[in-house]
């Protein structure tokens, strides 16, 4: 029997799906190679790689948001679905956020990016290949099965996109729009210092850890931890260091929120030290804060006093980028 070259695995719960998914269902009824199979809930995701696990396919293709593919990274560390040897990753540009899309050159109408896609795996697709480590996240020291992701907001950061999934999103507009005001409503909070229902809520106190017992504490207006090279308005995060987790925390000062933004534009953060801008790399990191919530890839997780978050760096998984 012939080896179906492509699996899609898809949410059709995801918003940018809500208008592409009669396209790409319509695409794989023309195209019986590519193994199309749906699910609603992440709780699914488990029995769905163990489907298309059984049709050993060349590729296996995420069309969803970061969610979606943070649910499937989980699953293919954790399940053991593939074996030793799991597919490589491609993932669509679907969803509100896209983050891991944008980082595997994948971009604009999800249909064009599926056809280069088909075209990559018609042929020998180690040019496309690339390996990309992953963030294992604990809550607490007891918890043994890590949720897998590849970023995550914490401190301001966290607020803001809780803010904007809670408040701005279902407002019916256009992501850039939505985006926009987002940001301006952060702005407001941080630059004037106003305080109301409608703007997201000042950073709490967060603490961070890492290697040789360093640590950083304070309120910080952004906090992310991430493996992708590209993280601040599609910035290169400087320390291209494999096997790190790349730290970065700003302190929620006007000033060092400037010089964040102005190095970001230049290439130049994490080149050299700024005043309340903090650039750290490590293979373990832990964030413990009073009720602060971290976002990992679009999944809430809250760091209590006396039970941090752990995050340590995970075996890298095999993904497709478009632009080889």
């Amino acid at each position: 029997m012939a080896r179906t070259r492509i699996a899609l695995l898809s949410n059709p719960k995801s918003t940018g799906n809500l208008a592409q998914l009669p396209r790409i269902r319509a695409f794989c009824a023309e195209h019986p190679d590519i193994f199309h199979y749906e699910v609603e809930k992440a709780d699914q995701v488990g029995s769905a790689l163990e489907t298309i696990a059984r049709v050993r396919p060349k590729m296996l293709i995420i069309n969803g948001g970061d969610g979606t593919v943070q649910a499937a990274l989980t699953e293919l560390y954790n399940g053991g679905h593939f074996g030793t040897e799991p597919p490589p990753v491609a993932v669509l540009p679907s969803g509100k956020t896209n983050l891991i899309a944008l980082d595997l050159g994948s971009q604009g109408d999800p249909i064009i990016a599926l056809e280069k896609l088909m075209e990559i795996a018609q042929a020998d697709l180690s040019p496309h290949i690339v390996a990309r480590e992953l963030i294992a996240l604990r809550c607490g020291a007891g918890e043994q099965m890590p949720v897998i992701g590849m970023f995550l907001g914490g401190a301001g950061l966290a607020d803001t996109m809780l803010y904007c999934r809670e408040k701005i999103y279902p407002l019916g507009l256009p992501n850039g729009v939505s985006h926009a005001i987002t940001a301006l409503a952060m702005l407001a909070q941080l630059l004037l210092r106003l305080k109301a229902s409608f703007l997201p809520p000042n950073p709490s106190l967060v603490a961070v850890s890492w290697r040789n017992s360093q640590s950083l504490s304070g309120r910080f207006s952004l906090l992310a931890v991430t493996t992708l090279d590209k993280v601040l308005m599609s910035g290169e995060l400087a320390g291209r260091k494999r096997g790190a987790l790349k730290l970065l925390a700003i302190e929620e000062r006007p000033a060092s929120m400037l010089r964040a933004f102005f190095a970001t534009l230049a290439g130049k953060l994490g080149h050299s030290k700024m005043r309340g801008v903090h650039f750290e790399q490590s293979d373990e990191i832990s964030i413990e804060g009073e009720s602060s919530k971290v976002i990992l890839d679009g999944e809430t997780f809250r760091a209590e006093i006396g039970r941090p978050i752990f995050l340590k760096l995970a075996n890298p998984l095999s993904f497709v980028r478009i632009a080889a």
